[in-house]
């Protein structure tokens, strides 16, 4: 027999479903006339005129936007693959049975995750600034902060695999090494990875705050557009479509990633060759 559907709250009424489609229909009119209002007062100001737009049609201002576009996926993808570096090598510091490793790995990591990413960007720029340049010093800044984010998220996925995976590994003869790069980490990359992704896309919005050490990422040539062409609402409008896009694209590889982990996870496997392979 089928076990009873347990429910975190009762069905619904006549009543309460009535009420329920009165405030959906009431919130989407509020939201509507909020929305209407805000396009009027654009309009209003000239800001919604045909001349504010005009410029985006110049090849040379297309131009600059994609350079911008590719400046802010550059450092994306730079500073999320060092993250993700960061990332595991401090997660296994935590890790660490030794003292000595885990103590001076935890101060580091609670101190670059309790500095905000704005003020290492502005930190890198100061220091090194003539020496890195500005790409490296928005790489860096981003890279220590989201690493250390990015080593918390790790040490917790590894931390939720259950204690057998480990304890069968090693009555297999595996190395603790073997144990954790083989069986441990795998799972639990695979079981954070949403939450992976989720910092991804953070990083990529972080990279925005670039534009403070002039940067000429997406933010910056927005700025410089719209200032030159006094058209900085219409400007702003595009580049949020143009972030929304890349936000689109990387959750998109994101997701594309974690099927692929996904599939390779229940690919069927041989246990005897898996453990005489690893063993040996």
């Amino acid at each position: 027999m089928s076990a009873p559907t347990q429910v975190l709250f009762d069905e619904p009424g006549p009543k309460a479903r009535r009420n329920n489609i009165i405030l959906s229909i009431v919130s989407a009119l509020v939201l509507a006339g909020l929305i209407a209002f805000i396009i009027w007062k654009f309009a209003d100001a000239g800001q919604l005129d045909a001349a504010k737009w005009y410029p985006f049609t110049f090849s040379q201002i297309q131009l600059v936007l994609l350079q911008g576009m590719a400046a802010t996926l550059k450092v994306a993808v730079v500073a999320s693959l060092l993250a993700l570096v960061v990332g595991v090598v401090f997660a296994l510091l935590r890790l660490s049975s030794k003292k000595v490793i885990s103590v001076p790995g935890t101060i580091v990591l609670e101190f670059f995750r309790g500095v905000p990413a704005l003020l290492l960007i502005f930190a890198m720029f100061l220091i090194f600034g003539n020496t890195i340049g500005a790409f490296w010093s928005v790489v860096i800044g981003l890279t220590l902060y989201n690493g250390m984010v990015l080593a918390e998220i790790i040490r917790a996925g590894i931390l939720a695999v259950p204690k057998g995976q480990r304890e069968a590994a090693m009555a297999i003869g595996l190395r603790p090494g073997q144990v954790m790069s083989l069986v441990l980490m795998p799972q639990a990359l695979r079981a954070m990875m949403p939450t992976i992704i989720a910092q991804i896309v953070v990083l990529l919005k972080d990279s925005a705050l670039g534009f403070i050490v002039t940067y000429q990422d997406l933010l910056y040539q927005v700025n410089l557009i719209g200032r030159e062409y006094n058209n900085l609402l219409p400007t702003f409008l595009v580049g949020a479509v143009l972030f929304i896009i890349i936000n689109m694209i990387v959750a998109g590889i994101a997701r594309w990633l974690e099927k692929r982990l996904q599939r390779k996870a229940t690919a069927p496997v041989g246990a005897e060759g898996l453990s005489a392979k690893t063993v040996a």
